[in-house]
């Protein structure tokens, strides 16, 4: 097993969610493989929010899915998963369906209107889900559908439609609404603001913020840097399948940044920093290097990262930034 950075070593006790080692890979016919995720470690501690970023294709919503089970038929998983005396990597579905999903683990899917129910008003769709995970009297569980769309700002004139009559925000905030009902005590938001204007975005996350302020664990995973600026505690930053950075985060956003290469490219992409694109293009994860995967867009490469970096001080990087001054 790696070893741990310093900052997750001593979140260990007592975490809400503890991954060790988890590895990820879609067999493919002919005999291939695709290295999804790859020795990912992390701890989250109750009270928490842990952002994990990263461009597409990196496998960070592979690792939410692998979490709660969710994973294609040709996926292999291997690790551990620790949420409460259970390893949701080695739980079988009937676990995960009874006792996990929705009632420890809520999800904020990436993909929202595939998991709303076509056939069914959201209003039914919340209601059903208090019921479901709170056991709410019939005569409240109007009420209790109503106040979980108002944390999701999601507009009651809208509560009676389908689906299919919701833009795409309102299927995000939909979506939302349902995965805060039960208040899990790990929640795993994968792209919760897709489709958002920017007011829309701060108060989504400042409801998902809120549901960690009372205690419990929060997954962001997001390709908004300022949304996970604004309520992250700790930053992940994922690249090709791997976990190349954890640090918190006003040391990533503020004066000192981020000490992997590709950690400061993301930020140095964005308009209001150097708005200076990273070159290239993230390798193929079915044709990953045998070394530093980002060596071939690192301006810091050199012939040791042929071989593949040790985490060290929470940084995978033969060559990391020194801290800015």
């Amino acid at each position: 097993m790696r070893a741990l950075d310093a900052v997750t070593a001593e979140r260990a006790g007592d975490a809400v969610l503890s991954v060790r080692d988890l590895t990820v890979r879609f067999r493919l016919s002919g005999g291939r493989s695709v290295a999804a995720v790859t020795g990912a470690d992390f701890d989250l501690a109750a009270g928490e929010c842990l952002a994990l970023v990263g461009e597409s294709g990196c496998g960070k919503s592979v690792l939410a899915s692998a979490l709660l089970g969710l994973l294609p038929g040709n996926a292999e998983t291997s690790g551990t998963a620790w949420l409460d005396g259970t390893d949701l990597l080695a739980a079988d579905e009937k676990t995960l369906a009874r006792t996990v999903r929705g009632r420890r683990v809520g999800l904020v899917p990436q993909s929202p209107a595939a998991h709303l129910t076509p056939v069914r008003t959201v209003r039914s769709q919340l209601e059903e889900t208090v019921r479901a995970l709170t056991g709410t009297s019939r005569r409240a569980r109007r009420k209790a559908a109503e106040d979980a769309a108002e944390r999701a700002a999601f507009p009651a004139g809208h509560l009676d439609r389908y689906p299919h009559e919701l833009s795409g925000g309102l299927a995000q905030r939909a979506a939302t609404a349902l995965a805060l009902i039960g208040d899990a005590p790990l929640l795993l938001a994968d792209e919760p603001t897709t489709g958002l204007d920017r007011d829309l975005v701060d108060r989504t996350v400042d409801e998902l913020r809120r549901h960690a302020d009372d205690g419990r664990g929060l997954l962001l995973i997001t390709h908004d840097l300022a949304a996970a600026e604004r309520i992250a505690d700790r930053v992940a930053v994922m690249y090709a399948g791997r976990i190349v950075e954890i640090t918190p985060a006003p040391r990533f956003f503020g004066p000192t940044g981020p000490r992997h290469p590709y950690a400061r490219g993301l930020l140095d992409a964005l308009p209001d920093r150097a708005f200076t694109p990273i070159p290239g293009m993230p390798p193929e994860l079915s044709a990953l290097p045998e070394g530093c995967a980002f060596a071939p867009r690192c301006p810091r490469a050199t012939e040791l990262c042929a071989t593949p970096p040790a985490v060290t001080a929470g940084v995978a990087c033969h060559h990391p930034e020194h801290p800015r001054a």
